[in-house]
């Protein structure tokens, strides 16, 4: 997955092809020993056309090796446009796609689900004649993004939908076989509403629902992607609560009583997550990065879009949704070249060291008053920031932030003087912690990406940048003149991904040539 020379923006530890379009992780299940991974993809470019199924597989999460394309438009077929988004299942020898059947001649916002399968573990697809579920429902203006799920003796179907009424909804259905699916209505369905406080809201429809069901005494998690038909800032969205059955006493668990909407990720960077269900019932989410800079550059750069991380996802016991790398990621981590501890005081940085353009990094971070007080630290906060700074020039004028804001309770990450280049977006971006306690951080920077994990709440975000400094990059500690900061930090340089080189046109649907 290298380039000659190397592109200083292309990831090394995060799944994509080697070059083209890539944007929803699709059809992800573990299925004959192996963590499949399917994508949307276009083999012909790096914008956002021709949609095709791309598709990896790896047995440990640290090598992968790149399978023919899973699935190909259709001429004159009901996927003639493009075989959209949707999930997998694994069904003894079977390995059973679904997927969103895409005509424009339909309507843009009608995309009916269809199926193929893989007798040969996934390298090669067999499509169904016709559609699984043809027709939309009654009051349903949008419809796409089939998520499939066994539920003991039963399978059941998630569709992400927008409603006549103006209430985004995520649709349920229910089958015996796989074949035939009974709707049973809306699995959740609401009006638009705040997300976490901010101004970012769930949407007029929901894309790529998924499930993590209710275990262990802990609640289920319904995630979805918050779509409005004229584009804008968009986020992934998580409603916790527990399965009821409808009026009239039903137990089937035909509705989700869930409670005010959360994110899944904090970060602008980071859209249409799918779920894995793993071996030893372990959940694990890959989202789609999308690139954060004009498109004129990315496709000159001849690819455009990176997965995440693999992330394990659970509920915790108070109610909250957590993520934290896949544990298998440790391996990736190489010479450690930076370990620090002290104080930051004042306004003058403590240097912490040099690394790589691709580390993996855990901290500790506590504010604490300069001087002696009877109360804490008081809320109107530091008078400069307070936290850390990756610098990626030489100069000191290009840079990432990771800072602290006591007063609101939140950790900022900070990209407006990140890239030099103005083709590169900004912005700066938070996620709650709790008040007064110390920070566990774990960021994970992978050339253009940035992952941000608070490990005491288990949040997450997620953001691109652009550095156009030449290396070395350095890491600071940042004080400020009213408080101090206490730091221990560690950093790793992150390895890349043991990833298969395809054969030649591997990538490319039979028949055709870049």
């Amino acid at each position: 997955m290298s380039t000659a020379p190397r592109d200083p923006f292309r990831p090394v530890a995060h799944l994509r092809p080697p070059r083209n379009w890539i944007n929803d992780p699709n059809g992800l299940v573990f299925h004959d020993g192996h963590y499949h991974v399917f994508h949307q993809y276009n083999p012909f470019g790096a914008t956002h056309a021709d949609m095709h199924w791309g598709h990896f597989r790896s047995p440990d999460l640290l090598s992968w090796e790149p399978l023919p394309i899973a699935l190909t438009p259709t001429p004159g077929g009901e996927d003639a446009d493009g075989c959209f988004s949707g999930n997998a299942v694994s069904d003894g020898d079977r390995l059973i796609v679904f997927y969103s059947a895409n005509r424009w001649d339909r309507s843009p916002q009608h995309q009916p689900v269809t199926t193929a399968v893989s007798l040969d573990g996934g390298r090669t697809f067999t499509p169904r004649e016709g559609l699984l579920i043809p027709e939309l429902p009654d009051g349903c203006t949008m419809y796409r993004d089939p998520y499939v799920w066994r539920d003991g003796e039963r399978w059941r179907m998630l569709v992400g939908a927008a409603l006549a009424d103006g209430r985004g909804a995520a649709l349920l259905y229910e089958s015996p076989d796989l074949e035939t699916w009974t709707h049973r209505g809306p699995f959740d369905a609401r009006e638009q509403e705040p997300v976490g406080g901010t101004d970012l809201h769930t949407g007029e429809g929901w894309e790529c629902p998924q499930y993590l069901p209710a275990r262990s005494g802990r609640p289920g998690a319904l995630l979805f992607s918050a779509w409005s038909e004229h584009d804008g800032a968009r986020c992934v969205a998580a409603l916790i609560g527990e399965e009821r059955g409808e009026e009239g006493g039903q137990e089937r668990g035909d509705v989700l009583e869930a409670g005010s909407p959360v994110f899944v990720d904090h970060g602008p960077d980071c859209y249409a997550p799918a779920l894995l269900r793993g071996p030893g019932d372990r959940w694990l989410l890959w989202g789609w990065s999308w690139e954060a800079r004009e498109e004129s550059w990315a496709a000159a750069d001849g690819w455009a879009g990176v997965l995440t991380l693999p992330r394990e996802i659970s509920v915790h016991d108070d109610g909250t949704l957590r993520q934290e790398p896949a544990a298998e990621l440790l391996a990736l981590r190489g010479r450690h070249t930076v370990h620090a501890e002290g104080v930051a005081r004042g306004s003058e940085p403590v240097q912490l060291g040099g690394v790589g353009s691709a580390f993996d990094l855990t901290a500790r971070l506590e504010v604490t008053a300069a001087a002696p007080v009877e109360s804490p630290v008081a809320p109107a906060g530091p008078t400069g920031p307070l936290g850390l700074r990756l610098l990626t020039g030489p100069d000191g004028s290009e840079y990432l932030d990771i800072r602290l804001d006591p007063a609101a309770g939140e950790l900022v990450v900070d990209r407006d003087h990140a890239s030099l280049d103005s083709r590169a977006q900004g912005g700066s971006y938070r996620m709650p912690y709790p008040a007064g306690e110390p920070i566990e951080l774990r960021v994970v920077v992978d050339h253009s990406i940035a992952e941000v994990f608070l490990t005491s709440t288990g949040q997450v975000l997620t953001l691109r940048f652009y550095p156009t400094g030449e290396g070395p990059w350095r890491l600071q500690a940042l004080g400020a003149p009213d408080v101090h900061l206490e730091f221990a930090v560690d950093a790793w340089e992150l390895l890349p991904l043991t990833v298969k080189e395809p054969s030649a046109d591997a990538d490319l649907p039979r028949g055709r040539s870049a």
